[in-house]
């Protein structure tokens, strides 16, 4: 199986007529997602390659069934489109970077009091992939291998690729992976995720990539001591980054002894995870310890 999305997941772009909605929505249509339409104020009736143009979300979910969007528009404009979404359908994929931390908060917090029931992925993140079913986002689906049995969820985009093309090169397979995003107000955390692959079947073990900044591996490794029986393979990115400094992503800052990644390894591993010491090492135990289930 896969988590939250699957071949039969119908995705409005938000953006679809502008550069990167453009490119990316088709390049999820063309990997055989089931895009159904686009969505920009003042261009509806036209179309992008075949898919219809709509003027409003609610428009778009009406005629076409949608149940998901992916919102890829200017950040100005992000917190606009995600609420308009959230009154249509289910599931939004936002990869847009560079939203006020101010849009942020509010956004989320208006989902979990008005929409408890619409899941949020991002914003600034790489979006989600359930190999050979379903490409929401950014991430190239050559790089990713149909089959299982391992789950991904990952705070960094370029890592999230990494694990992708060096397990498919070993031929292990992926049910799905999650690029959650690096922002510090991100609208599906770790434990989401681990929720969801725990629950899932036909993944047998899950990769989760970590970063410096904020608790949420901390979070992550005690609902992976008490909650999970599948083996997690970890590694935590910034070992080497120095305290106080902004690394990459909104979310990667370590404030005095909070958030650096050696609390964050230690914490998975007194959790009992398999942590790595750097991305390719990661890898190489998932395939390990893939094999070793036989």
């Amino acid at each position: 199986m896969s988590i939250f999305v699957d071949e039969s997941t119908k995705v409005v772009v938000q953006g679809l007529t502008g550069g990167q909605g453009r490119f990316h929505g088709l390049r999820n249509r063309d990997y055989g997602t089931r895009v159904v339409a686009g969505v920009t104020p003042g261009k509806g009736g036209q179309d992008v390659d075949g898919i219809p143009v709509f003027d409003t979300m609610a428009e778009a979910v009406a005629a076409t069934g949608a149940d998901a969007s992916f919102v890829s528009v200017p950040p100005r404009f992000a917190q606009a489109a995600i609420l308009e979404a959230a009154a249509s359908v289910g599931f939004i994929v936002c990869i847009t970077e560079g939203i006020p931390a101010q849009d942020e908060a509010n956004f989320y917090n208006v989902l979990k009091r008005d929409y408890s029931g619409v899941r949020l992925l991002g914003p600034n993140c790489p979006g989600i992939i359930s190999p050979g079913k379903c490409n929401i986002g950014i991430t190239s689906g050559d790089i990713a291998l149909a089959g299982g049995p391992v789950g991904i969820v990952s705070r960094s985009g370029t890592l999230t690729y990494q694990a992708l093309h060096e397990l498919s090169q070993q031929g292990i397979g992926q049910t799905t992976c999650v690029g959650i995003g690096g922002d510090p107000v991100p609208g599906t955390s770790f434990i989401d995720c681990l929720a969801a692959f725990q629950a899932d079947p036909e993944t047998k073990a899950v990769m989760m990539i970590g970063e410096i900044g904020g608790s949420e591996e901390e979070r992550a490794a005690e609902y992976i001591a008490t909650q999970m029986d599948k083996p997690v393979v970890a590694y935590v990115a910034g070992v080497t980054a120095p305290p106080g400094r902004k690394m990459g992503h909104a979310g990667a800052i370590v404030s005095g002894s909070h958030g650096t990644a050696q609390g964050k390894m230690a914490a998975l591993d007194k959790a009992g995870v398999h942590v790595a010491q750097n991305p390719t090492a990661a890898g190489e135990m998932m395939v390990e310890l893939v094999r070793s289930l036989g």
